[in-house]
């Protein structure tokens, strides 16, 4: 079992650049089952989760090279159109094979989702949707069976909330539905407008990405693009390392972003009392001597990302005062708060409410990672914390930070990643020598 091993208290400054969005990536490679062919992917993040979904559509007859951060991947033929359990369970976003599948191939068979244990996801807004375009769906033995032999049809569909994978999932399977469709209380995310861009390049007519209607004109046929599909930038991966460089009172410049995308994160950045400058592909952190206490509530975007509401928590911890963050996506989302306690923090929870009393400094200690995003909370609290931090069950991090270790290093972090055997061996070299 690997850990990370990181001694606090050292100033981060310089560029990182940042890498393809993993929630835009996962949509994206999926999507290239609409249209049968040979797909070009640029930008693809080297993270587990990719690696996941290109195993799964290896298992469905779907075979990929990966060159660099350059993708092929042919979707000529779909052998398989099954989901399997083995895959599901360690990706969520594996449930975005249905819409693709029951459009083109006429029946998918998908396991019920895994991922981070941050409270339930339900997909009731998945199978509405598309039960809306003429799907019908079986759930036995933990598995979603649906089949639509006859094609789908374009139809109104109002969502009860918004949900990113649910209207990637619809707007997927409405590309190649007959007629129109027309999705309402859509959500807004630039994941869901990087999705509908590369679907347009195939020859699908989506218009409204981005809002909260989406309009979908159904056509016959997609195609693979003759260019190489560019996945944008990943807008959490940036805020992550903004907030490692305002807690550490460093200077980080992440290059490579779409500002807009970080409004809401830069906004709560300024108001702690940091310095933010932008670019038209950069945004830089400095970070305050003091930070100030601030509040927060997640939100569907444009609001503030529920995936940065732990790495924001880690600059409440150290403000001057009382903060508050009222998390309003998932529940269970609070589970970072018990290992940051263990750091030194003054965090009391309450239902979907957490208020953070703000310490002078943090003190290293051993914490464990419950999820993805608190295990990049704990990585910034042990940068800023004093003495040693280790992060145990950092395999949460590899499903969404390409090269995190390498990253931060380059920006002056005293950070590594070692495994159990590795820290035995070096112990007992040192009492060797005693």
């Amino acid at each position: 079992m690997e850990k990370l091993v990181i001694t606090g208290g050292h100033r981060l400054s310089g560029d990182i650049p940042i890498s393809g969005a993993k929630n835009s990536a996962l949509p994206i490679l999926i999507a290239t089952l609409l249209a049968g062919g040979e797909h070009r992917i640029a930008n693809l993040p080297d993270l587990v989760d990719v690696s996941d979904t290109l195993s799964l559509l290896g298992r469905i007859g779907c075979p990929s090279l990966v060159s660099g951060d350059t993708l092929r991947l042919n979707t000529e033929r779909i052998a398989f159109h099954e989901a399997p359990y083995d895959v599901v369970r360690r990706m969520r976003a594996s449930v975005l094979v249905l819409g693709p599948l029951l459009a083109r191939h006429g029946e998918a068979l998908v396991s019920l989702p895994g991922g981070c244990a941050i409270g339930v996801r339900p997909i009731d807004q998945h199978l509405k949707g598309l039960e809306a375009l003429g799907a019908t769906f079986e759930l036995t033995g933990g598995y979603i069976h649906g089949k639509a032999p006859n094609g789908l049809r374009g139809a109104e569909i109002h969502l009860d909330m918004p949900t990113v994978t649910g209207a990637e999932n619809i707007i997927m399977a409405a590309t190649l539905a007959e007629g129109t469709t027309v999705i309402h209380n859509c959500a807004r995310e630039p994941e869901i407008e990087d999705l509908a861009r590369f679907l347009n390049t195939l020859g699908a007519r989506v218009e409204g990405a981005g809002t909260s209607t989406v309009t979908v004109h159904g056509v016959a046929r997609l195609t693979p693009a003759s260019r190489p599909y560019r996945i944008m930038p990943d807008r959490i991966e940036a805020g992550t390392y903004l907030c490692a460089g305002a807690v550490t009172k460093g200077e980080v410049r992440v290059t490579g972003v779409e500002p807009s995308h970080l409004s809401a994160l830069i906004g709560k950045l300024e108001e702690a009392g940091c310095e933010v400058e932008v670019g038209g592909d950069w945004v830089r952190v400095t970070g305050a001597e003091q930070l100030r206490p601030f509040s927060v509530r997640t939100a569907p975007y444009p609001g503030f990302p529920t995936d940065m509401q732990a790495q924001l928590m880690v600059l409440a911890i150290l403000a001057s005062g009382t903060s508050t963050l009222e998390e309003t996506i998932f529940e269970n989302r609070f589970m970072h708060a018990a290992e940051l306690t263990r750091m030194g923090a003054d965090i009391e929870t309450r239902g979907n409410l957490a208020t953070v009393r703000g310490r002078p400094a943090l003190s290293g200690a051993t914490v464990m990672a419950s999820d993805l995003r608190a295990s990049a909370a704990l990585v910034i609290a042990g940068l800023a914390a004093e003495g040693l931090t280790q992060v145990l069950r950092i395999y949460h991090l590899d499903r969404g930070y390409e090269n995190l270790v390498g990253k931060l290093r380059h920006v002056g972090a005293h950070i590594g990643r070692v495994s159990d055997r590795e820290q035995d061996l070096q112990r007992l070299h040192l009492a060797a020598m005693l």
